[in-house]
């Protein structure tokens, strides 16, 4: 299984992260989205290059231009709500990708212990198509987990690439021990060390959807 962690190398991505991290920047929710979107624009370019490639012969009005396009058939699944900002950043460049979405909540038992909850799912048959999950925030993995075997009820992808903003390093491994190692690859703009009592990632961001959104009550 690929594990692909870009703050491990120098690009503009990391000046993303960097201001969506900030506590000075936080107050400004149009921009935490903004920033979010554009991560996912940036990961959505590199996770392009992995895809299977032919050269199609594309008429112009003085002639014919061989154009190598992907001949992938993509689903950007999302986790709401703190996903949506990433999803739209990833349609923004995958703009003919069928999209499928997953209501998975957090119910707590007390304040420090709770089971994670799939809610809702609205997705098309994924059967033979290349499978992207996004959620920026990667606690403990187990919502990806459970959005994941949601969406094996809609069929059984060629291949998955499981996209996140921040990861835990718990979370990574967790990822990596219950999806099929042979067709996954794990995209993390950081990998983080740890999460603390209440699952939150250390040092991570906060709360995700209410930086976007606001306050949940």
């Amino acid at each position: 299984m690929k594990i692909i962690n870009f703050s491990e190398t120098n690009s503009i991505l990391n000046q993303y992260v960097s201001e969506i991290r900030n506590v000075e920047v936080h107050k400004d929710r149009l921009r935490f989205r903004r920033n979010i979107e554009r991560i996912g624009e940036v990961m959505a370019y590199e996770m392009s290059k992995s895809f299977a490639y032919s050269v199609k012969n594309i008429q112009t009005p003085l002639g014919v231009a061989p154009v190598s396009t992907p001949d992938n058939q993509l689903v950007i699944s999302t986790i709401l709500r703190a996903g949506l900002p990433f999803h739209q950043g990833f349609l923004s460049y995958f703009d003919r990708a069928e999209n499928a979405f997953v209501s998975a909540y957090r119910k707590y038992k007390d304040t420090l212990k709770f089971d994670i909850h799939i809610e809702y799912i609205a997705s098309p048959r994924i059967d033979g198509k290349t499978l992207i999950i996004t959620d920026p925030m990667l606690a403990t993995g187990g919502s990806m987990e459970l959005s994941y075997q949601a969406m094996l009820t809609k069929g059984e992808p060629v291949e998955i690439h499981v996209a996140a903003i921040i990861a835990s390093r718990q979370a990574v491994d967790h990822i990596a021990s219950v999806f099929p190692e042979a067709k996954t690859t794990i995209w993390c703009a950081a990998i983080d060390p740890e999460i603390d009592s209440h699952s939150y990632i250390v040092p991570g961001l906060g709360d995700a959807g209410d930086l976007a959104y606001g306050d949940k009550e």
